[in-house]
């Protein structure tokens, strides 16, 4: 067997596809991108941060600021919403109602046919709103001439009273009342007990009587 027509061993193929697959491919173009140029299309980008520290150091004192502000708009809607109405429905306040209640109930309910004026000047001053109105037309309309014509002297005591409800500025207080009461054609005195819902409006400070319910 000559030299020329030997067997090409293995080896030798691997070498002769080295070669040319070194060289180099005339199909490529020369205006296809290169590995760089797509490489740095990828490449994160550096930004400048030296500016950073001076905004976050002038934000920082506004923000501070308003969060302050916000606190202290809670607080105060937390006090005036829950710590001041418990405060003024508390042991105190229930106690000053209920003895506006009681002493309005009682001005109310006792007369004499000797001093009416002055019973229902009386009357009036713990009285409010339209119940004071009613109590003006139907005091002088309908209690006046009946207590003088029979010489009527009335007396309410109030034997127990409590809190229905209390709110700041408005109560409900349950009072139980006994009446005494005398005229000319029944001098012994008869004895009658009654209950009423008696609903109170603070107006000016003071507790007064804008309802009375009997009940």
């Amino acid at each position: 067997m000559t030299d020329e027509a030997r067997d090409v061993t293995p080896a030798e193929t691997d070498s002769v596809a080295l070669e040319t697959t070194d060289e180099p491919d005339d199909s490529v173009t020369e205006d296809a991108p290169s590995d760089e140029g797509e490489a740095d299309s990828h490449a994160p980008v550096e930004r400048p941060r030296g500016r950073l520290v001076p905004t976050m150091r002038k934000i920082a004192p506004v923000v501070l600021v308003s969060l302050l502000l916000i606190s202290g708009g809670v607080a105060t809607w937390l006090y005036f919403k829950w710590y001041r109405p418990d405060q003024q429905t508390d042991a105190a306040a229930a106690h000053a109602v209920v003895r506006a209640a009681s002493d309005g109930t009682v001005a109310v309910l006792s007369y004499s046919s000797d001093s009416l004026d002055k019973d229902f000047a009386n009357a009036r001053s713990h009285l409010a709103g339209d119940f004071l109105s009613y109590y003006n037309q139907f005091s002088q309309a309908s209690v006046a001439p009946i207590a003088k014509q029979k010489s009527m002297k009335t007396t309410a005591r109030v034997t127990e009273a409590a809190v229905s409800e209390l709110h700041p500025d408005s109560a409900v207080v349950m009072v139980f009342v006994d009446q005494s009461t005398t005229t000319k054609d029944s001098p012994q005195t008869s004895l009658a007990a009654s209950s009423v819902l008696v609903h109170m409006n603070r107006i000016n400070g003071s507790w007064k009587i804008t309802g009375f319910t009997p009940f």
